[in-house]
């Protein structure tokens, strides 16, 4: 494969040693002639380098996309006009208008070395941030490494946390684990944080909590908004849509100190738009410094979950017990 050199960054990368079944290919997707597909012949990923950095595609090869596409949508801000775009994106949190906001429209510099694609976007004029997302596909199965940095180019220490936002194909529910049951005569205190925002309305029929999982799903007719955030030490979170789920694994620091009171796990919904999110540690960052955060992805065809929470877990638990953060 083609040596290909990050000049711009003073960083050179080289093919990895050995031979890898990942097939790397310019594709086409959301109108942008510049995006590139990996795929191991299991599933296959989708990153764009027209804007960015964005992973668009996300999906069984050849079958539904996981991730919603977006490519008409806008919010009109004070640095210019944002785009969801749809797919999987890199923000800070915590979430502020419009430094969140910054327009992703631009080209960024990527290099592929064997089954992995780096993209690093210009820094951002406007907060001196610098995002960077490293997308890595196994050989084999459907895993996908998602490495999210942000670097503080500016002049002046900032606080921050690597927000990873992932947009979803509407019609299906994210899946969130409860913490595991522990009774009153056993342990009395709390189990984790959960962030309510001031539109949250936990009554809404698009919610359903249990004692294992808490789902959120979407409803193309109610645009109100919903969202919720857990301090989830499980480590996961799901996406189930026609009988195929999505996990992303990702980490717990037990001592660390989480935006949004203490959430590393968030979901948002208004109308067939649906968002799951994890999130790192708040970090200060002095000038050069960076915050890294990553995650696990994972693809399961053929999932029953039933009609009851029981079923539901029993379906999940297993699957989810084959996956591993990295």
């Amino acid at each position: 494969m083609r040596v290909v050199a990050l000049a711009l960054f003073g960083i050179a990368m080289f093919p990895l040693s050995g031979w890898t079944q990942v097939k790397v290919e310019r594709v086409t997707c959301l109108a942008k002639p510049n995006c590139y597909r990996l795929s191991n012949g299991t599933v296959e990923v989708v990153v764009t380098t027209d804007i960015g950095p964005r992973i668009i595609r996300y999906a069984f090869v050849g079958e539904d996309n996981l991730l919603g596409e977006l490519p008409d949508d806008e919010v009109k801000t004070e640095l210019g006009t944002w785009k969801p775009w749809g797919g999987h994106r890199l923000w800070t949190a915590p979430e502020a208008m419009p430094r969140s906001y910054s327009p992703d429209n631009d080209p960024v510099v990527h290099a592929v070395e064997g089954r992995t694609i780096r993209l690093v976007q210009p820094v951002e004029r406007q907060t001196g941030i610098q995002k960077e997302l490293t997308v890595t596909l196994d050989e084999r199965g459907t895993g996908v490494t998602v490495h999210h940095r942000l670097a503080n180019r500016g002049l002046w220490d900032i606080e921050v946390a690597p927000w990873a936002l992932t947009i979803m194909n509407g019609g299906g529910e994210v899946i969130l684990p409860q913490e595991p049951y522990r009774s009153h005569d056993e342990y009395l205190l709390p189990a984790r944080p959960m962030a309510v925002w001031h539109y949250t309305d936990l009554s809404d029929p698009r919610w359903t909590i249990g004692k294992k999982y808490i789902r959120l799903r979407t409803d193309a007719r109610m645009k109100e908004p919903q969202k919720i955030g857990v301090g989830n030490a499980q480590g996961w979170g799901g996406y189930l849509r026609n009988r195929t789920l999505f996990v992303k694994r990702f980490g717990w620091e037990k001592a660390a100190t989480y935006p949004d009171f203490g959430s590393n796990t968030e979901t948002y919904t208004a109308g067939n738009f649906i968002e799951l999110e994890t999130l790192g540690p708040l970090s200060r960052l002095t000038p050069g410094g960076s915050a890294e955060h990553i995650e696990r992805w994972f693809l399961f065809r053929n999932v029953d979950v039933g009609a009851s929470e029981q079923t539901l877990d029993a379906a999940l638990a297993p699957l989810v017990a084959q996956t591993r953060p990295r």
